[in-house]
């Protein structure tokens, strides 16, 4: 009996401690994406609704002028007065502003469990992103999109730390313990 046999179920324990510590650890790690995901649609959705309510007082303003809005912009990038023609510019970016955080909320709230990480990075605002993580409120989402990630990253974190680190270190055990030590007489 060799003198590490009575170590043998404390490192048994200690072995089965990190593989639940990495567990709940993987888990949530993963689930705070589909949570940001959905705090990013928050604020997406509050400068969606900010834009558009700047592009209705465009139309509106058109409207009043018995123009489209297309005419409007048209006519003032036409106007003598270089400030009032450069409000053309700013009436075209509200345009195309509303036209980009539309489809991108669209898209990221009608992609499936599997795409909608891919479609979140593919509509992708740094500023929103910025502006989420600095108001972040880390959370375990109680859904089934949250249980799939927490179930993920259990499986992830676990074959890391079993691919990477506990594989090596116990192949490396065994070849030492293997090595006879050569006599020389």
């Amino acid at each position: 009996m060799k003198w590490t046999a009575p170590l043998r179920p404390v490192v048994k324990a200690g072995d089965t401690l990190i593989d639940r510590l990495l567990c709940v650890f993987g888990a949530v790690l993963f689930c705070q994406l589909p949570e940001f995901i959905q705090q990013y649609l928050q604020r997406l959705g509050g400068r969606l609704d900010e834009a558009r309510r700047q592009l209705a007082q465009f139309t509106d303003v058109a409207a009043q002028s018995k123009l489209t809005l297309a005419e409007f912009m048209q006519r003032t990038s036409h106007n003598a007065d270089e400030s009032v023609a450069r409000l053309a510019g700013v009436m075209s970016d509200a345009v195309t502003r509303v036209d980009s955080l539309a489809a991108a909320d669209l898209a990221i709230r009608n992609a499936s469990l599997w795409k909608k990480p891919f479609v979140f990075f593919a509509h992708f605002d740094p500023s929103i992103a910025r502006a989420t993580f600095d108001i972040y409120k880390p959370a375990v989402p109680t859904t089934v999109e949250g249980l799939i990630y927490a179930v993920l990253g259990m499986l992830t974190i676990l074959g890391i730390y079993h691919g990477l680190i506990r594989y090596p270190l116990v192949k490396a055990a065994q070849a030492r313990k293997t090595t006879v030590p050569v006599k020389t007489s």
